[in-house]
């Protein structure tokens, strides 16, 4: 399939689910998270959660960083040229849900992306070579493009990988894993 289809597919399976099974299936993802081998890094880049889109509830992710002493950057979108800028999420951060839905920070210190030692990026769909699907915005592809080489980068996803994604692009960033609730994909053994 080709990203477009990939997109209205998943979406789809996403809307069908309960606000249960979102929330049984973002807990199964922090699970398997923990299983991980990335808990020795220090910044951990972390979406916060379009809960209207059914997206994964990283509310679970938040509070193991927390609880581990990690520094959480969190993001703020610009729509006028699809890039973002990241700050880090402390307790005076003060948070805004924008027009799309997306919760934000209003202040807080800004995190240079060649900081950022994991990224948790929000998917649609996956494929078993490690190519995702998100929105189409490419926000992401600008972002770990500007991240170092070293930065690992950790697929979310309710849902188990395609076979192929048709048409990927080179300026797509591939995953190092992809988390689903059942399964941890390490794409670079």
């Amino acid at each position: 399939m080709n990203k477009m289809e990939l997109r209205k597919k998943y979406k789809s399976l996403r809307n069908e689910l309960s606000k249960e099974e979102v929330e049984l299936k973002s807990i199964g993802i922090a699970n398997q998270l923990l299983k991980t081998e990335v808990w020795e890094k220090t910044y951990y880049h972390l979406f916060l959660s379009i809960e209207e889109h059914k997206e994964i509830d990283t509310e679970h992710i938040l509070h193991i960083l927390f609880a581990r002493n990690k520094e959480v950057v969190v993001s703020k979108s610009n729509f006028e040229n699809n890039t973002l800028s990241h700050f880090l999420l402390t307790e005076n951060t003060k948070l805004q849900v924008n027009k799309y839905g997306i919760p934000e920070p209003m202040n807080g210190l800004p995190v240079p992306e060649n900081m950022i030692d994991v990224v948790f990026i929000p998917l649609l769909a996956f494929d078993k070579k490690g190519n995702r699907v998100g929105y189409g915005k490419g926000f992401y592809d600008d972002f770990l493009a500007k991240c170092n080489s070293e930065t690992i980068k950790i697929g979310l996803s309710f849902f188990e990988a395609e076979a192929i994604i048709e048409d990927v692009y080179e300026r797509d960033f591939p995953l190092d894993y992809c988390v689903t609730p059942n399964k941890i994909y390490c794409f670079n053994e």
